[in-house]
């Protein structure tokens, strides 16, 4: 009896199977198993390079500068790497109603306002929906042209009639192409509509940006094909519960990947935020026990974050931990360490840590910042308002030194804080002893508790 061969493959990994699947067994991926063409496909045959396509020696080769176009919002500009470059394919990807279409909306309005005709397509809301936002945000000018359509060929018509100098596509996985089978937002239409769209990017020289929607796991959706055809990719994040936003870019042909730009959702619309430190301090003048501020690096910028904590006495036999925008393990291992290095009893108090702004500190950096405030917290005494903390404890007590010492000491310097305490204290214990004496306590040496 012949041996039964595999009559499906993947069409992410390559992975084969004797009968259909909803989800790859190797790479996890739903719809993307399909049944194998019956006939081979023929062989390419080599062919001649045409004239001046001919491989030549890299030395040879005339560097050309790319040319970054500002798009007038200067924290977007800061991810892009400068602005946009002619015939860039940019996906902005975003959960549901965290201000992706408000952004670009501003980007267009600022582009058709220095005279640019930008051609918005809007394949989620009609153009009275669309314009309704503008009016409210103030972005309406003559040079930004609207349509809602879900058809790829349609759009591409668009373009031809409209000869914008930029476009955008709200969303990519709602565009459907009438030559590929299936619906909008599977594989082979978003693998389809997107090649289509940066085809016509690279052929006429004009910026196209994809809103792409995201998965539950926080994921782009579609064919991870996607990501690797455009130039940029941008992660449109935040909270629900606060206005800050942040811009990071995952990928980035023309500029750096560790840049962030910083947003504040407003009810006339998106707003940039240049001085963002301003968000994650307290606005209180008189020094409160249990606060103090860390400087966090997000991408290459450094920004000063206000670590809060307040103990409470427990009768209960498991006290409460609770934490809100740091990590619960990080906390839990940072008051083992005060309680065995430095001698602080915690384990009959509730501890409540959190910070200021929703900001969430991941880094190793807030050790000791979290540290110092657990301490202020525990005796009831402000430290100096003017002392910032830099530096990771580990099991040991030693404090050690993080990346970006030297931008995190100038920027907290720029700011006004004259006293640092970072890893040149080496230890726990000293550095507690130095927070205290900048506040002026007469108690030189690491206070009873």
């Amino acid at each position: 009896m012949a041996k039964p061969t595999a009559n499906f493959v993947c069409t992410e990994c390559g992975w084969t199977t004797l009968k259909w699947a909803g989800r790859c067994g190797e790479c996890q991926q739903w719809g993307t198993v399909i049944e194998k063409d019956a006939p081979a496909q023929p062989r390419t045959a080599a062919s001649r390079p045409a004239a001046g396509r001919a491989a030549r020696p890299i030395t040879s080769i005339e560097p050309r500068e790319t040319s970054h176009t500002p798009t007038g919002i200067a924290e977007f500009d800061r991810v892009l790497g400068g602005g946009i470059v002619p015939g860039a394919a940019i996906l902005l990807s975003g959960e549901p109603g965290v201000g992706k279409s408000t952004l670009l909306l501003e980007v267009a309005a600022r582009a058709a306002k220095h005279g640019q005709r930008v051609l918005y397509v809007s394949a989620e809301e009609s153009v009275a929906q669309v314009r309704l936002r503008a009016e409210r945000t103030g972005a309406l000018t003559p040079e930004l042209y609207l349509a809602s359509e879900t058809d790829l060929a349609t759009i591409l018509g668009q373009i031809d009639e409209v000869q914008p100098a930029l476009v955008i596509v709200d969303s990519v996985q709602t565009v459907a192409s009438s030559l590929v089978e299936g619906l909008a937002g599977g594989v082979s239409q978003v693998r389809e509509v997107a090649a289509t769209l940066i085809r016509v990017a690279k052929e006429r020289e004009v910026p196209v940006v994809l809103v792409g929607h995201v998965t539950k796991d926080g994921t782009i959706a579609g064919p991870r094909l996607l990501e690797h055809l455009v130039d940029v990719v941008c992660q449109f994040e935040g909270d629900r519960q606060t206005a800050l936003r942040f811009v990071r870019a995952l990928k980035n042909r023309f500029g750096p990947t560790d840049e962030v730009g910083c947003f504040e959702m407003t009810g006339d619309g998106i707003a940039e935020v240049a001085d963002p430190s301003i968000l994650f301090r307290s606005g209180s003048s008189t020094p409160v026990s249990g606060t103090c501020v860390a400087i966090a690096m997000e991408g290459r910028r450094a920004l000063p974050v206000e670590v809060q904590a307040l103990i409470v006495a427990s009768n209960a036999p498991q006290p409460r931990r609770v934490v809100n925008g740091v990590d619960s393990s990080r906390v839990a291992m940072l008051l083992a360490v005060l309680e065995r290095r430095c001698g602080m009893p915690l384990s009959g108090f509730d501890v409540y840590v959190s910070t200021v702004g929703g900001i969430r500190l991941t880094e190793p950096a807030a050790d000791l910042a979290i540290a110092l405030a657990v301490a202020s917290a525990r005796r009831e005494k402000a430290l100096d308002a003017h002392l910032a903390a830099i530096g990771e404890i580990s099991l040991a007590g030693e404090i050690r030194a993080v990346s970006g010492a030297s931008q995190r000491a100038a920027e907290a310097a720029r700011l006004g804080y004259t006293t640092v305490v970072d890893a040149s204290a080496l230890h726990l214990r000293e550095a507690v002893r130095l927070a205290f004496a900048s506040a002026h306590d007469d108690a030189l040496d690491v206070p009873e508790f």
